[in-house]
């Protein structure tokens, strides 16, 4: 492996490893002027990353990320696979709540410039909400 896929796999262990407690760990991965996005968010700069993530993790009573695979595409950039759990007390019951997504990160001098998150908005949040759930449900059934 090189030190680029070594890189892939060490920032995939490190945001792995994330909770409300060492979220200091974010200046490991990324760099200041990193922009991140994912379908319901798009972020600016480390300094909103991290108030995201200490608001994510304030919201939330379980969260974490399995990482899957690990793929580098060229030498500064790879794609990540993964499963997010996540418990919130106002959504599935309080069940944890499982969404598959893949990651696509840009990097250099072993900092993430560039973080795109790709998943499905309506597993991870929209199916979950009471009202709103059982119209998606009854929506995708029908396509199927």
């Amino acid at each position: 492996m090189n030190t680029h896929s070594a890189f892939a796999q060490q920032f995939a262990d490190t945001f792995a490893r994330l909770d409300r407690d060492n979220l200091h760990l974010l200046e490991q991965i990324y760099s200041e002027d990193l922009h991140f996005s994912d379908p319901l968010h798009e972020l600016h700069g480390l300094s909103a990353m991290r108030h995201y993530c200490e608001a994510l993790y304030a919201n939330v009573s379980l969260i974490s990320f399995e990482f899957q695979q690990c793929h580098e595409l060229t030498q500064d950039q790879a794609v990540l696979r993964w499963i997010m759990t996540y418990q919130h007390p106002r959504l599935a019951g309080g069940r944890p709540i499982q969404v598959p997504g893949c990651s696509f990160i840009e990097y250099h001098d072993l900092r993430v410039h560039r973080h795109a998150d790709y998943y499905d908005a309506g597993a991870l949040l929209y199916e979950h909400v009471p009202l709103l759930g059982r119209v998606i449900r009854y929506l995708k059934a029908r396509l199927i």
